[in-house]
């Protein structure tokens, strides 16, 4: 074929940047990786990476790219070594990868190369060094090697010439037609009933959001052929095949939403700051036209007890949105580079599941000791985390929380790093009467048989889990003796609870006076 005309730079021009940096593959998430793969073919990147767990779906998007660009297409594995696209039988010998790295070297013609799992085989300089002679006659003229796999990492001289791109994961308009092939399929094979109106469809599509389309197929067919029929009950299906996803590595908990804000009887700065941005994810593409950005992210700072983790949990409920919660403690690995990794994979599985809640617990048992004696693991570690909650994609709203604001890096604390900053006091009469009457509530007593005034009163200082810890310890008291449960026996229980603000009045003082002019009251 006629070859395009080539741009004046070599692969040694300054002005070709890898993606990431000033490069086509750096721009909005949302972008179609198809437009951004022929952009980069087009300015001669010779070398792309594609990363992506989904090798089939990126073999979809390469043939699509070739048919773009009027080019062959070529794929290799390690089994079935090096064959084209449409054609039969594979290159002579090319299994061994240094082999087939150097059929594409000799090749004659301009074509795109997949090269799918060579990843591993990088680190033998052999096989890195064909790579490179392969991929420098791609800077002059048509075609490209492409590389894809889930974090690939190419040798020094390799990144230089090469661009990432990361293939986004499936859209509902991607769901949509993997449901429409499914239930056709299966209709050709037995009687299928469909229940599903507009609305119920939408929202089990929109509950696919972070499956590959793979997983999403194993979960939709195993809908269906459980009872032959789909219907809204099925989104619970989905439910659990994202718990499963999220808690294979050990390292995030998931948890459906439910409950919301009224779970929280206190905290009316902070609920009215929430309210206001439930509308974005009611309706992100408005809020999109509108102008607004995606909600970031808060840190709940305060007094051990007065709401930070329950705040977390009624956020995801309130906005409709699963939560997923990070332990620090399940990061740290012995291994060089593990822990990092970890943060990686975290966060990596969060943006993949967006919209999402990601609530991170103790926030400062991940980074306090940062530079401190550790080998530079905690820092690495923040360095990590601050990228991401830079550069992140995907509306990942996080929730961080903290008991101890003087092990927390000043870093983290920089304005712009969360939208907002809010301390947690503990609750006054009004609110301690508030949350008062909401454990008896859910404990089936009416508040109303109970003197609210009197237990405030005799609960100064107390946070809202020794509010509900005194009502409990009431309950028991009551249940032992076979009584009813009364004021006088939550009072009772009260006088005999030391709270924690006279406890640690000390670091309760001290807590205060720092967030003072730093944060945002959240009661």
């Amino acid at each position: 074929m006629t070859e395009r005309p080539t741009r004046g730079a070599g692969a040694g021009d300054p002005d070709r940047s890898p993606a990431g940096g000033g490069s086509p593959a750096g721009r909005d998430a949302r972008q179609d990786p198809l437009d951004d793969l022929e952009l980069l073919l087009r300015a001669r990147y010779g070398l792309v990476v594609l990363a992506t767990d989904e090798e089939d779906r990126a073999g979809t998007l390469l043939r699509h790219l070739a048919d773009a660009l009027d080019l062959p297409l070529f794929t290799w594995t390690r089994t079935k070594g090096l064959r084209r696209e449409g054609a039969d039988g594979a290159v002579y010998g090319s299994t061994d990868p240094g082999k087939a790295l150097a059929h594409v070297e000799a090749a004659d013609f301009a074509a795109v190369y997949h090269f799918r799992g060579l990843g591993p085989y990088l680190a033998d300089d052999v096989v890195g060094r064909r790579l490179e002679d392969a991929v420098r006659p791609y800077t002059e003229t048509d075609g490209a090697v492409v590389l894809t796999g889930a974090d690939l990492e190419l040798p020094p001289r390799l990144e230089a010439m090469a661009a990432r791109v990361r293939l986004p994961p499936p859209d509902v308009r991607e769901f949509s037609e993997l449901l429409d092939r499914l239930v056709e399929d299966m209709r050709e094979r037995g009687r299928v009933q469909i229940d599903l109106g507009p609305a119920d469809r939408r929202r089990l599509l929109e509950r696919l959001g972070g499956l590959t389309l793979l997983e999403a197929e194993k979960v939709l067919t195993r809908a269906i052929v459980e009872d032959g029929r789909l219907g809204p009950e099925d989104v619970d299906q989905v439910v659990r095949a994202k718990r499963e996803l999220v808690e294979r590595d050990g390292l995030l908990q998931f948890r459906p939403s439910g409950g919301g804000m009224d779970d929280v009887a206190d905290l009316a700065s902070l609920r009215a700051w929430l309210e206001e941005r439930r509308a974005f994810f009611e309706d992100p593409a408005r809020a999109r036209e509108f102008g607004l950005p995606a909600p970031r992210g808060i840190l709940l700072l305060g007094v051990p007890g007065c709401g930070k983790s329950l705040s977390a949990r009624a956020v995801a409920g309130a906005w409709d949105l699963p939560l997923l919660k990070l332990d620090p403690s399940r990061l740290y690995n012995k291994y060089v580079g593990e822990t990092e990794r970890n943060l990686r994979r975290a966060t990596e599985t969060a943006s993949r599941l967006a919209p999402v809640v990601l609530w991170i617990d103790e926030i400062e048992k991940a980074f306090a000791s940062a530079g401190e004696g550790d080998g530079g693991v905690s820092m690495r570690v923040l360095g990590t985390f601050l990228s991401w909650m830079q550069d992140r994609e995907g509306d990942v709203f996080v929730v961080a929380t903290a008991n101890d604001v003087s092990r927390l890096p000043p870093e983290l604390l920089r304005k712009g790093r969360f939208d907002e900053i809010f301390f947690v006091d503990l609750p006054d009469r009004d609110a301690r009467e508030a949350i008062l009457a909401l454990h008896l509530r859910r404990r089936d007593r009416d508040p109303a048989r109970f003197d609210l005034e009197e237990l405030a009163a005799a609960s100064e200082g107390f946070s809202g889990a020794e509010l509900e810890g005194a009502v409990v310890a009431g309950l028991y008291a009551s249940f032992s003796s076979g009584d009813e449960l009364t004021t006088e026996t939550i009072v009772r229980e009260m006088r005999r609870t030391r709270p924690l603000s006279r406890v640690m009045a000390e670091r309760v003082a001290s807590l205060r006076s720092w967030a003072s002019g730093r944060t945002v009251a959240a009661n």
